[in-house]
């Protein structure tokens, strides 16, 4: 699924000057009065009127931005691709210089946090009994955290998602952003963290966006990608309602962006094809205070699906849709 922008509008004629115009008819007696003496002026003069032109060009259909007023991935993706401010045409004389040029333009997003939470880890598969304890997610009891799943060959959830993650901070980071790991996997962690944890860590670094990478693992024939919303809770330590709004809308702008960016199709078995599905059960959701969604890349249990999971190149792919996503919730 692609969704680009029409091409750029031509540059703008390079004379306005309309041949309807009085003084143009008294400067062009003038001009015929003295042509005798001076035919060479004459000449010049005329050819400057005919390669300068006599009108604007009106003829170039109106730029059309669609508002983010939907929940499909289609109309995050063409909101996605233009943030709906006007720019000079290339070539347009009376151009502003860009404000793309300083320091500033290069980390447009400096002083933004974001924090990235790696699905899983590695090493939960040998520490269930610390994985299995209970903790308190607002609404009720949950495990710590989950193994995760594989593929049929073995690759895990866990490994997936801490690819994607460190590429998706690589992106990020150089666009100015600062990016929080709730783990990482070149400190070693044996397991965990702890599902409320991980919640405890985006609401302490007062992040502007927290994304969760995921992948499923449903049975085969199950495709495509959905990001997971969190619904209106509260109970216990839980409040999600300031959230809700602002999480939709990263939900949103990273749906469009993956799709676009990957070739991935929203899923087939939940979410009605928007690619977006809401829960309340999730302590990473519901402990939340800052925007927050989960991203199920792909099922890892389809053989296709799991063919894009493994390939290094689709990575990349997936960890750039998000990071657009997120830009575009950021403004950058």
């Amino acid at each position: 699924m692609r969704y680009d922008e029409s091409s750029p509008p031509p540059p703008e004629s390079a004379s306005s000057v309309s041949p309807d115009r009085p003084w143009y008819t008294r400067r062009s007696t003038l001009v015929v009065a003295v042509a005798a003496l001076a035919p060479a002026c004459l000449a010049g003069w005329v050819l400057t009127e005919v390669l300068g032109g006599g009108t604007t060009d009106d003829s170039r259909p109106p730029r059309i931005v669609m508002p983010l007023a939907s929940t499909s991935p289609a109309a995050a993706a063409a909101s996605a691709s233009g943030s709906g401010s006007a720019s000079a045409s290339p070539g347009t004389a009376s151009a502003a210089p860009s404000a793309a040029t300083g320091p500033a333009a290069a980390k447009p997003l400096a002083g933004r946090t974001v924090v990235i939470d790696p699905g899983h880890n590695p090493g939960n598969f040998k520490h269930t009994t610390e994985i299995d304890r209970q903790v308190d997610i607002g609404t009720n009891r949950k495990e710590c955290d989950t193994t995760g799943t594989t593929t049929n060959s073995g690759y895990m959830e866990a490994e997936f998602s801490m690819d994607v993650s460190q590429r998706l901070r690589a992106v990020l980071e150089a666009k100015g952003v600062k990016v929080v790991l709730t783990h990482d996997a070149a400190k070693e962690r044996p397991f965990g963290p702890c599902i409320d944890e991980r919640a405890r860590i985006g609401n302490e670094a007062t992040a502007d966006a927290v994304v969760s990478v995921h992948a499923d693992g449903v049975s085969a024939g199950n495709r495509g990608f959905h990001v997971i919303l969190p619904a209106r809770v509260r109970g216990g330590s839980a409040d999600t309602a300031k959230i809700v709004e602002p999480s939709r809308r990263l939900g949103e702008r990273i749906a469009g962006n993956f799709a676009r960016t990957t070739g991935s199709a929203p899923a087939n078995y939940l979410g009605s094809g928007t690619g977006l599905v809401v829960r309340d059960d999730l302590g990473g959701l519901n402990l939340s205070t800052r925007p927050k969604v989960f991203i199920e890349c792909g099922n890892m249990r389809d053989a296709k699906d799991a063919a894009q999971l493994t390939s290094p190149e689709w990575r990349q792919k997936a960890a750039q849709g998000i990071a657009d996503g997120i830009v575009g919730f950021l403004g950058g």
